[in-house]
């Protein structure tokens, strides 16, 4: 369902007070109750990840894991039995754009052990974390907010191209890892769209004699170099600026599923201390 109403313009005063992914996040949760809905009852850290444990209205607790180089998501588990077992249950996923905001829960499986006491954790998976299905989803787009069914059809199938892309993208021999978004940015624009960069910026040879062009979202795009370089189930991806829009509204979630290893790799066994 759609709804253009005064909630925005609440959130847009919401938004002007201060930074962005934080202040959007409490922005987003106010809306849906969720900011009330929970609270940290104990929290632990190190350089790398925050892993808290919350309880609800009904005095269920679970844990929230926040890795801090990955702002746009955080990884919901249960709490710990008796031997520290615990398993993951959901993926939350926020982030902003030039337009809005994109925002879903996907469904986790997979499973670690997390011993909790007074001055230190110990974390480590034992079932590797899989990406099941979006379950719910909001998308924020100029004064329009998408909810409901149509949001979770939409924000599936930006999932799927972006899964596409980024396994063709690790496919690459000399793919960097383990870059900051911004990095990631700067590195991969210029190669999926010199279109969109300076000339300085574009990679050699991305346009020959007898390329031809179409024109999509008010960009003319290369489709030669888009089939010279491109496997043939992205060309209709770039050649339509779903790809731009995709890069312009979900960057973070392109990023993500790039990275989505290295984060898988900071689960391997992690030490917290600094309890509180």
């Amino acid at each position: 369902m759609r709804s253009n109403n005064y909630y925005l313009i609440f959130l847009s005063a919401f938004l002007l007070l201060g930074g962005c992914l934080g202040l959007m996040e409490k922005a987003g949760n106010v809306l849906d109750g969720s900011a009330f809905a929970e609270k940290k009852v104990k929290r632990f850290q190190n350089t790398e990840m925050e892993v808290s444990v919350v309880k609800n209205k009904k005095s269920e607790q679970s844990i929230i894991i926040y890795i801090k180089n990955y702002p746009m998501i955080k990884l919901r588990g249960t709490l710990p039995d008796e031997n520290g077992n615990f398993i993951f249950t959901s993926l939350e996923y926020l982030a902003g754009n030039t337009h809005g905001w994109n925002e879903f829960t996907m469904q986790l499986l997979g499973g670690g052990n997390l011993v909790l006491n007074n001055s230190v954790i110990k974390f480590d998976i034992t079932e590797k974390i899989e990406c099941i299905q979006i379950t719910q989803g909001r998308i924020h787009r100029y004064d329009t907010r998408i909810t409901g069914d149509e949001a979770v059809t939409a924000l599936r199938n930006r999932l799927e191209r972006v899964l596409t892309l980024t396994e063709w993208m690790l496919s690459i021999g000399d793919a960097p890892k383990n870059q900051s978004l911004d990095d990631f940015e700067k590195y991969w624009k210029p190669f999926l769209m010199p279109e969109m960069v300076s000339s300085g910026k574009r990679p050699d040879g991305w346009r020959q004699d007898g390329d031809t062009f179409e024109r999509a979202e008010d960009v003319r795009w290369n489709t030669s170099f888009t089939e010279r370089v491109f496997p043939e189930e992205l060309w209709l991806v770039r050649n339509s600026g779903t790809l731009l829009r995709d890069w312009e509204e979900a960057l973070s979630l392109i990023y993500m599923q790039y990275e989505w290893d290295s984060i898988l790799n900071i689960f391997t066994e992690v030490r917290f201390a600094n309890g509180n």
